[in-house]
């Protein structure tokens, strides 16, 4: 259907049975490389936890760096005995915790997004998100662990 096709009459009160409305066509047609709607709430899932994650990190991240670097003097006094005394309070685990890991899946998130997005073949998605599952995986548990079973006594 072009432009030509569509006759304006001027007002939509001119529709009638013997002149109904142009039928306007979807801009893009299903193909057979179109994927079915299969997910179900997932992406609706994903795309309201980057919403409140990302409020709740731009909170976490501002309060860390005005706690670090304005009221404790700076990145200068940032050293192992520094790290080992805030990591000997439970408050400032949790927190480098919650930052860790609504930072990691935050991320995960956006770039398994990016990948269905621009990633054409099946094979090549499903490989490089499982790819970025392991590695978010990997990096969540060696910082949890780190932060939970941090000794400052290392001789």
């Amino acid at each position: 259907m072009t432009t030509s096709d569509i006759k304006l009459t001027g007002s939509s009160s001119e529709i009638s049975p013997e002149n109904p409305a142009p039928v306007i066509e979807a801009p893009r047609a299903r193909t057979a490389k179109t994927p079915k709607a299969t997910r179900g709430n997932f992406e609706m899932y994903g795309w309201l936890f980057m919403r409140l994650s990302g409020i709740v990190l731009v909170v976490l991240v501002i309060g860390h760096l005005l706690i670090q670097l304005v009221l404790d003097g700076g990145v200068s006094k940032v050293s192992f005995a520094f790290v080992a005394g805030r990591w000997a309070s439970p408050f400032w685990q949790a927190w480098d915790l919650i930052m860790l890991w609504l930072a990691m899946l935050h991320g995960a998130n956006g770039l398994r997004t990016v990948i269905n997005d621009y990633a054409e073949r099946d094979n090549t998605r499903f490989w490089l998100k499982m790819l970025l599952y392991a590695a978010t995986i990997f990096t969540v548990l060696l910082g949890t662990l780190v932060i939970f079973t941090f000794d400052p006594n290392i001789r």
